[in-house]
């Protein structure tokens, strides 16, 4: 079994956020457990492009909204890895509707999947890594628009909200247990902005932040890195917004 550290990245078997953040974990030494939800062939391509670092890479399934499938991925992956130094919540859903639209179920599912999923997997990834005299560090990724947010999303925001809410929550809970586990998440701005995206919309989000450019996902796997490696940073909220967040800019642009 290899001696390197071991990070879990939910959301990872996608070539999004989170596959980026796999990336940027395995340059630095970490093997590697992707998770997937259905992606499996996407998954495990990128499980081949992680190798190329020289690390072990494992694909694991699981639905995060499931708390016996949680608890059978954490296992998973201590049985086959060994260990858990890092997990990182990118696993999420996102989707536009007007407020008149937006059902019951709409607003459940991305409470299932944003808030529930990230919880389940803090929580037993968490209390795995209280056992460990090592500890381990948690990221999640919520969004800096939970302060300001604007249009056409009324069923994410709140789910993503609550990631703040979890961030804080496990930090103590978890911390109290085991000072060496820690808890922080990266609250990303425009950060991989839809392609069919209008061009007009997309320059008044640009226009909305301070350094006057989208941010990339490397942006985000940058802040994970400096939340995992500074041993002294708990709970805490980081925007990587391009100053989005203390920028009401002309009036504020709802974007």
């Amino acid at each position: 079994m290899s001696t390197n550290r071991v990070a879990v990245v939910t959301g990872s078997g996608k070539k999004r956020v989170g596959a980026v953040v796999a990336e940027a974990l395995a340059a630095r030494g970490y093997d590697i457990a992707v998770h997937y939800r259905s992606s499996a062939a996407e998954a495990e391509e990128t499980a081949t492009s992680l190798r190329r670092h020289g690390v072990a890479v494992q694909t694991f399934p699981a639905d995060l909204q499931d708390e016996g499938t949680v608890r059978g991925l954490v296992d998973a992956v201590l049985h086959q890895l060994g260990r858990i130094d890092v997990l990182v919540n990118c696993a999420a859903i996102w989707e536009r509707k007007p407020l008149e639209e937006v059902t019951a179920e709409d607003v459940r599912r991305h409470f299932d999947t944003n808030a529930l999923g990230t919880f389940l997997m803090c929580q037993h990834v968490g209390l795995a890594m209280v056992k460990q005299p090592i500890g381990g560090v948690i990221v999640n990724v919520g969004d800096w628009a939970e302060v300001r947010p604007y249009l056409g999303y009324a069923a994410y925001f709140p789910s993503k909200g609550a990631v703040s809410a979890i961030t804080r929550s496990l930090a103590v809970e978890l911390g109290t247990r085991n000072p060496k586990v820690r808890v922080n998440a990266v609250l990303p701005g425009p950060v991989m902005l839809p392609p069919d995206m209008p061009a007009d919309e997309r320059r008044q989000v640009i226009d909305a932040t301070l350094v006057k450019r989208e941010g990339t996902p490397q942006h985000v796997a940058q802040a994970v890195l400096s939340l995992v490696e500074n041993d002294f940073l708990t709970g805490v909220l980081l925007p990587v917004d391009g100053g989005r967040t203390v920028f009401a800019g002309d009036g504020d642009s709802p974007a």
